[in-house]
C-alpha cells in the first residue's frame, strides 16, 4: 500500500519496529507489532523491508450510529482528565439476560459517579433489541452514566475490552464479566484496594502458581495472589495507558487475565532494578456470585481447550522464566532470616 495512504502514526510504529528488528531487539519488535495490529494494520515483511496493509474491517455508519471495525477506531478518552470513581466495562454478545443481571447489580450497588461502558460486540438480534430498550433514566437516578460502543464485526475478547477501555473516563477501570453478579458495592471495594500504590490489580477471584505453568484457585482467605481472574478485575487507567493495550491475539478470553495481571505487576520502565513486583490483591469483603460463563459452556470441549492452550503459550512466551513474580517466592525473600 502506498505510504501516503497509511496514517502517519502507523508508519512511525512500523519504522520503529523495522529498526528494532535490525538491532535484533525482538521483544520491542513484537510489542510494536501488537500495537500496529491492534490499530487495524498488518505488516508484510520482505527481508529488511516491509509493507503495510489494512487488516481490520472499516467502520460502518447507519442512521447516524457508528459501528466500529476495530478497537483502534473507537475515539479515545484516555488522554482526558479523569472523572468519577470507576469505569465498568461490560461486553454484550448473545445473552441479554446475563447483561441485564449485571446491569441490575450495578444499579443496586455501584456508587454514584460510576461510568458503565457496554461494548455491543456484534450482538445477536435479541441482545440488540435489549440494548435498544435500555432506559438511561434508571442509571441517571442511581448516579450512573451508561455508554454503548457498537462494533461492526465480532471482535476478539481482548479487542472488545480495548474498545470499551478507550472510552474510560475514570481513574479506575473495572472489567466485569456478565456471568458475575456482585451482591454489594464491589466497585468501591476494588477502587479502594487500588489506593495502595503497591497494588497493580485487584479483583474478586485470584489464582496462584508454583511454577507459572499451572494455576489454581487461591485458598479461602488468601489476599495476595499471582493473578486476578478476569471475571471481576480492576486496574488504574494510567497503567493501561503505560502498559497496554491488551494483546489482541487473545481472541478467546481464557488466560488473558493471567497475562494482563503479570504485565501490570512487572517492573515498570522507570522502576529501580531492585523494585519488587507490584501486588495482585484479592478482595473478599463483597459477596460475588458466579453464574455460568456462557462462552465457555457453549463451546465444544476440544475447541475451548485448544484456544485456552494457545493463549497460555502467549503467557509462557513472555513470563515462563519470571519466577520472581510468584507470591510464594516473594514471601520467602521477605521472610526474616534466623
Amino acid at each position: 500500500m502506498p505510504r501516503d495512504t497509511v496514517p502517519q502514526d502507523i508508519v512511525e510504529l512500523a519504522e520503529a519496529r523495522a529498526n528494532a528488528r535490525r538491532a535484533r531487539d525482538w521483544a520491542t519488535a513484537d510489542d510494536l507489532l501488537v500495537q500496529i495490529e491492534a490499530a487495524g494494520w498488518k505488516v508484510i515483511d520482505t527481508g529488511t523491508l516491509y509493507d503495510l496493509e489494512r487488516s481490520a474491517p472499516p467502520d460502518v455508519v447507519a442512521d447516524g450510529v457508528v459501528r466500529f471495525g476495530s478497537s483502534a477506531s473507537v475515539p479515545s478518552r484516555l488522554d482526558e482528565a479523569t472523572t468519577g470513581i470507576a469505569t465498568v466495562i461490560l461486553v454484550a454478545t448473545d445473552w441479554p439476560s446475563d447483561l441485564a443481571r449485571a446491569q441490575r447489580s450495578l444499579l443496586r450497588h455501584a456508587p454514584s459517579g460510576t461510568q458503565v461502558v457496554i461494548v455491543a460486540n456484534a450482538p445477536s438480534d435479541e441482545q440488540t433489541a435489549a440494548l435498544e430498550a435500555i432506559d438511561d433514566r434508571d442509571a441517571a437516578a442511581a448516579g450512573l452514566t451508561t455508554e454503548i460502543v457498537r462494533t461492526a464485526v465480532r471482535l476478539g475478547h481482548a479487542a472488545a475490552l480495548n474498545a470499551g477501555i478507550r472510552r474510560a473516563a475514570a481513574r479506575v477501570v473495572m472489567v466485569l464479566d456478565t456471568s458475575v453478579e456482585p451482591e454489594g458495592d464491589l466497585v468501591s471495594a476494588l477502587a479502594a484496594a487500588l489506593e495502595d500504590d503497591t497494588v497493580a490489580i485487584a479483583g474478586a477471584f485470584g489464582v496462584v502458581s508454583d511454577d507459572l505453568r499451572s494455576f489454581a484457585d487461591a485458598a479461602p482467605g488468601t489476599v495476595d495472589v499471582d493473578a486476578i481472574e478476569g471475571y471481576a478485575m480492576a486496574f488504574r487507567r494510567t497503567d493501561y495507558v503505560a502498559r497496554g493495550p491488551l494483546d489482541e491475539h487473545f481472541v478467546f478470553y481464557r488466560n488473558l487475565d493471567i497475562w494482563w495481571s503479570l504485565v501490570l505487576r512487572d517492573q515498570g520502565e522507570h522502576d529501580p532494578d531492585d523494585a519488587p513486583p507490584r501486588r495482585a490483591v484479592r478482595v473478599t469483603s463483597v459477596q460475588v456470585v458466579r453464574h455460568e460463563q456462557r462462552e465457555w459452556g457453549g463451546m465444544p470441549a476440544g475447541q475451548r481447550d485448544r484456544l485456552s492452550k494457545k493463549n497460555y503459550y502467549r503467557v509462557l512466551k513472555r513470563f515462563a522464566s519470571r519466577r520472581d513474580l510468584l507470591v510464594r517466592n516473594l514471601q520467602q525473600e521477605l521472610r526474616p532470616r534466623p
